[in-house]
């Protein structure tokens, strides 16, 4: 039975908030068996299926089930009614080269995929907006979660203190290990090196810290930011990892629907 399985975030009463485990699709190898995304080799017809029970699970159109092909870059998108709208192949076009969404239109679900860079989710109560952001170590360098806080500041009026995030599965600092080149980019970034990098035979970087400092340094409160902690790597098993898997592999979807 295709039924997707899903880990929720209680962001607040009017919003689902959720990442996507691999258990409950139809999809096979090492794409079993929940998996989304059309961009990472998995077979059309068994993503079209999964894409169709979450869609059912959520209470939405097809329609409104929106995600970006992700480049590791910073365009934040605005989703409103002239993309929901798109015919397929220009709403592709228009979501391509994109990390993050943002959008205040209800029923509509915004997501990002990852299988272990990190994925955070914003909300802005007072506003009802909200935010998807695709996060791994080369947005995360160019600082990718303080543009998408910024983008909702300028697009909805968003007060930063206001905002609540997630930020959800992804790689460890134990299990991140990177080379020097790295670890440079993120010094070089001014990132403080004490807080998210650690060295045992070579450098890993805390790719959660990281996100978590730049959400407070743009004033989300600290009470306002949910750190989830799973690590992808270490649960394989349940989520996808890329460092376990390949690339050629499923990914997670993390999304927020309001």
């Amino acid at each position: 039975m295709n039924d997707p399985q899903l880990h929720f975030y209680n962001l607040a009463d009017d919003v689902t908030a959720f990442s996507s485990k691999r258990q409950g699709g139809v999809s096979t190898g090492n794409y079993s068996s929940f998996n989304i995304n059309r961009y990472c080799g998995d077979s059309e017809e068994n993503v079209e299926a999964n894409r169709q029970s979450l869609c059912r699970k959520l209470g939405i159109d097809i329609k409104n089930l929106i995600y970006p092909h992700q480049v590791h870059g910073t365009v934040v998108k605005r989703i409103d009614e002239a993309v929901v709208v798109l015919p397929s192949d220009e709403r592709e076009k228009a979501l391509d080269g994109v990390d993050a969404l943002m959008t205040n239109l209800k029923g509509v679900c915004i997501g990002v995929s990852t299988a272990d860079c990190i994925p955070v989710l914003l909300y802005d109560p007072a506003r009802h907006a909200c935010c998807a952001v695709h996060a791994g170590w080369r947005g995360t360098v160019k600082r990718i979660t303080e543009k998408a806080v910024e983008a909702m500041v300028d697009a909805y009026g968003s007060v930063p203190v206001q905002m609540r995030a997630v930020i959800g599965p992804g790689i460890s600092l134990e299990s991140f290990e990177v080379g020097d080149e790295v670890y440079d980019a993120f010094r070089a970034e001014l990132f403080p090196m004490d807080r998210i990098a650690r060295k045992y035979e070579k450098w890993h970087i805390d790719l959660w810290e990281a996100n978590r400092l730049m959400l407070l340094d743009k004033g989300l409160a600290a009470g306002n930011i949910f750190v989830d902690g799973t690590c992808t790597y270490k649960n394989a098993s349940e989520y996808f990892s890329a460092r376990r898997l390949g690339i050629a592999s499923g990914r997670i979807f993390t999304g927020i629907v309001m």
